[in-house]
């Protein structure tokens, strides 16, 4: 009998394993990263199971090094699988690291060992630099071309293990034995370089080979010396490009050497002539140096570099997801314009560059110059790229097929004029590839309205063009700054679409570095602007708003805590600033782009007091600061600005609205920030929003809205009853709408609401970009409202979540989803012959309300059989047409009769 039952029994064991198990281990968000510089690291995973209602109940974790353990948790009681800190024996720089995680739910299941994952350190203190800084010692000119490192070495033994850490003063691309380091562009990204730069860590075992080997290095001047902003400013963090690298290598014996940038390396330049952000590249492949990243190359012609003294303190290894090639586009058609040009339409606004394959005589040219939109005779237009000649030039070199792509600039276009070009343009040899930050895809969302997934479609293109290590503004003109007001109103819709938490986290701590010591706030950040480019409401309080809208979306209280004193400093600048309370003075730039009709007798444009706008970002900063006290467990603080919110509130009611509730800028935006910001009694807040509800309507139901009411509007209709009404804006197809611009032929989301016109003439040129993300902020009205995904009550992370779908608009279905710390929710309605059909996902270890829309319980069913009267639901009535029902894990599909 014993042996009958032994096979049974571990048929059970196994079953109840594969009931549950672990996926998706994450060391600080990432996927197995090389160059963890925290002492600390987080750790996070998923559960899977094919049950529903299951939460975990305990973990084990262990970390180790080879044979050797360095912290095992033991069985944990704890439901925590996000952000759980490293609590083990100090770990060593330079170090590889595996850990494995198995956990227990509330069903009496347990997981098997998760697949190790790893991580690898990076250095974890300045003494771990050996390297010293080295700059090129050449003859400088008008040009500036990009110079050139390289170093040659021996590897005397069988190799078991070899990293490198590079950095750059300017943009670097490195090369081992030819063979390129790494997959990461414009690196080492941009950061507030004086007081923080990144350098990367890469593996590059399978680069290197036992005997000569050799190192070659191309700098750029990017952001660090290249053109930023207005007045052909240059040369912000310094003058002299430099390297920094820092290869270590271990033998197949455990025996260790370096191989460090000093003054045994040599330099000279190459084909890359001039490369700048704005102006693009010029590339002569007659000066190019062949052979030079490979050993055995002649360099005693090459310069001797000079060393540097930089200080390494402020250095730290990359924590956010670099820029990578993504998507790429071969050209829908050749247009000859009616002036007679040569153009590529590749059909979608993107940000990257064109790769080319030509041949040609030595010294032929290939000129590609980049626009976004032809004007409206059909002819190249390039006005609104102001100083920006975004422009690629590349010479040939003798008449062998060639390859081209640029290194240190990139474009913002969809369409590319061929300007010179040896022989006949052939579309299949030119090739668009987007760059942007490799994000992960966390967001979907669809309809049945073509319109409306166009709209999607544009927001998400908007996000990637302009999310290029930092949050930029365009990616086109003269600017491409990180314009912190964009940032702000685009923040919650961005952690929709794409994982950005490592990306805003880098972010802010540049915006905290080149905060000043009383709390003023740059424009942009990093800070390249003047001494009083700083301070606007609505723009400095991303220092509030991000990291919030970070917690909400990821429950990192760490992140929340980094930026904790921004957080407070910021309001206590506006607090020294204020005179009884109210915030007044300085400048702003108020509803940024708001509606304006051309003839203002009538007094109809949407012209709102730019301090009443102030007073009311004053008030919601101050609140978020007393959220964040809250989580923070810091209970003075929280009760000091509980204290000073209730006095900004009461000075705003006093300065700004009548006894009988009407603001003094009878706008859209000033009733929108005033109920979104509740700086209104309960009792005069819908009055408010019937009045928001008849502006809308004497504009013939159009908004009016600029930067910072848009990510609102919505929002507040919805609260407010007045849900209808924000689908009749949503749907609205004329100008000023989401949807005029897309009817217009638009991919990407533009700044301006009429970027073109209904005429097809174009907005001056001077700010009219056609890739600028900030009303793509509608996003997260789509998917909080119209899909329904949101979070319940404190469920920071989605631990607790909330699905509330509203249907409308016309619309008949709706499949939104969203991949969150613990996995995918998704919400799908239908409605079709008065029947709506709801499908919700909940992922493992979280739980959720579900809001069903019905007029009686006795019309929901959920998997065929209903609600009403059923021990497995608990119902309640939560009026305006919903029912709630509280559910665990797993898939649900409802049904609603007479819908």
């Amino acid at each position: 009998m014993k042996k009958n039952l032994l096979p049974f029994l571990l048929l059970c064991n196994l079953s109840l394993t594969a009931q549950l198990q672990v996926k998706n281990l994450l060391t600080e968000n990432l996927p197995n990263p090389v160059g963890i510089d925290q002492p600390q690291p987080r750790f996070s995973w998923q559960l899977v199971s094919d049950r529903r209602n299951v939460l975990q109940e305990a973990f084990e974790l262990e970390v180790f090094a080879g044979e050797t353990t360095l912290w095992h948790t033991s069985k944990t009681l704890s439901d925590q699988s996000v952000f759980v800190p490293y609590k083990g024996k100090p770990l060593e720089p330079g170090t590889m690291y595996h850990w494995r995680v198995r956990v227990w739910d509330n069903h009496g299941f347990s997981s098997d060992w998760s697949e190790p994952a790893f991580f690898q350190t990076a250095f974890l203190q300045a003494s771990d630099w050996q390297a010293r800084w080295i700059e090129p010692g050449l003859p400088k000119t008008p040009e500036r071309p990009s110079p050139i490192f390289r170093k040659e070495f021996i590897c005397p033994k069988n190799i078991n293990r070899a990293t490198v850490y590079v950095t750059a003063h300017g943009l670097y691309e490195a090369r081992i034995n030819g063979r390129r380091v790494g997959n990461d562009y414009l690196t080492p990204g941009w950061t507030s370089y004086n007081k923080r730069l990144q350098y990367q860590v890469y593996d590059v075992t399978d680069l290197l080979k036992q005997g000569a080997n050799a190192i070659g290095v191309t700098l750029g001047n990017g952001w660090y010396r290249g053109n930023l902003a207005w007045e052909n400013r240059k040369d912000i963090y310094g003058k002299e490009l430099a390297l920094l690298l820092q290869l270590e290598i271990e033998y197949a014996d455990g025996k260790t050497t370096e191989v460090i940038s000093d003054s045994s390396w040599k330099c000279a330049t190459g084909e890359i002539q001039y490369a700048e952000i704005y102006h693009g590249e010029t590339i002569d492949a007659r000066l190019e140096q062949p052979g030079w990243q490979l050993p055995g190359f002649d360099d005693s012609s090459w310069q001797p570099v000079q060393e540097a003294d930089f200080p390494k303190k402020h250095l730290l290894a990359t924590r956010n997801e670099p820029i990578r090639k993504q998507e790429t586009f071969q050209p829908k058609k050749i247009i000859i314009t009616p002036k007679g040009e040569t153009v590529l339409d590749f059909g979608q606004n993107l940000v990257g560059w064109v790769m080319v394959r030509a041949k040609g005589k030595s010294g032929d040219r290939i000129v590609l110059s980049h626009s976004e939109v032809l004007d409206k005779e059909g002819n190249f237009y390039t006005a609104n790229l102001r100083a920006a000649q975004q422009q690629n030039t590349f010479i040939l070199k003798d008449d062998q097929p060639a390859f081209f792509e640029p290194h240190f600039s990139w474009q913002g276009f969809r369409y590319v004029r061929i300007d010179e070009y040896p022989g006949e343009v052939i579309a299949d040899d030119f090739t668009a590839v987007a760059l942007y930050s490799d994000m992960r895809p966390t967001g979907h969302f669809e309809s049945s309205d073509s319109l409306l997934n166009q709209l999607q479609h544009n927001i998400v293109w908007g996000q990637k063009g302009n999310f290029l290590d930092v949050p930029t503004d365009c990616p086109q003109r003269d600017e491409r700054l990180g314009w912190t007001g964009d940032a702000q109103a685009f923040s919650s819709t961005a952690a929709f679409n794409f994982d950005v938490h490592n990306f805003f986290a880098k972010w802010l701590k540049d915006l905290a570095a080149d905060q000043r010591a009383d709390g003023w706030v740059p424009w942009v950040i990093p800070h390249v602007m003047g001494l009083k480019h700083g301070a606007a409401a609505g723009w400095a309080d991303a220092a509030t708003i991000i990291p919030w809208n970070m917690y909400l979306a990821y429950g990192d209280q760490k992140l929340l805590a980094d930026q904790y004193e921004s957080m407070k400093a910021w309001v206590d600048y506006m607090s020294a600033n204020s005179q009884q309370f109210l915030w007044n003075t300085g400048f702003h730039f108020g509803d940024w782009l708001f509606y304006s009709v051309n003839d203002d007798r009538d007094g109809r444009s949407a012209i709102t007091d730019k301090y009443y706008i102030a007073q009311c970002f004053y008030a919601y900063s101050t609140q978020l600061l007393v959220y964040a006290a809250r989580e923070l467990g810091k209970h003075q603080d929280e009760a000091h600005y509980t204290e000073l919110l209730q006095n900004i509130k009461t000075a705003f009611l006093q300065e700004y609205f009548t006894p009988n509730g009407m603001a003094v800028s009878n706008t859209q935006t000033a009733y929108v920030l005033a109920l979104q910001f509740d700086l209104l009694p309960v009792e005069l807040r819908q009055q408010a929003a019937d009045r928001l509800a008849k502006n809308i309507r004497q504009y013939n139901n159009h908004l009016t809205t600029g930067f910072l009411g848009t990510p609102h509007l919505c929002h507040v209709l919805s609260r407010f009853g007045y849900t209808d009404l924000a689908f009749e804006l949503l749907m609205q197809k004329t100008y000023p709408s989401w949807l005029y611009p897309v009817t217009m032929g638009a991919t990407t989301i533009w700044e301006r609401w009429d970027g073109i016109k209904p005429d097809s003439t174009l907005q001056n040129p001077s700010m009219n970009s056609f890739n600028h993300y900030a009303y793509g902020a509608i996003g997260d009205w789509l998917y909080r409202v119209v899909a329904g995904i949101d979070m319940d009550e404190r469920g920071f992370g989605y631990k607790k979540i909330k699905i509330k779908p509203h249907p409308g608009g016309e619309l008949t279905k709706v499949n939104a989803s969203l991949e969150t710390p613990y996995g995918k929710i998704q919400s799908a309605w239908q409605v079709e012959d008065d029947q709506l059909r709801l499908e919700v996902s909940i992922p493992p270890n979280t739980t959720a309300k579900i809001y069903v829309p019905a007029s009686s319980v006795e019309h929901i069913k959920e998997n065929g059989k209903p609600v009403a009267g059923s021990n497995m639901w608990q119902v309640m009535d939560a009026g305006y047409g919903y029912f709630c029902l509280e559910a665990g894990s797993g898939a649900y599909q409802f049904v609603v009769e007479n819908f």
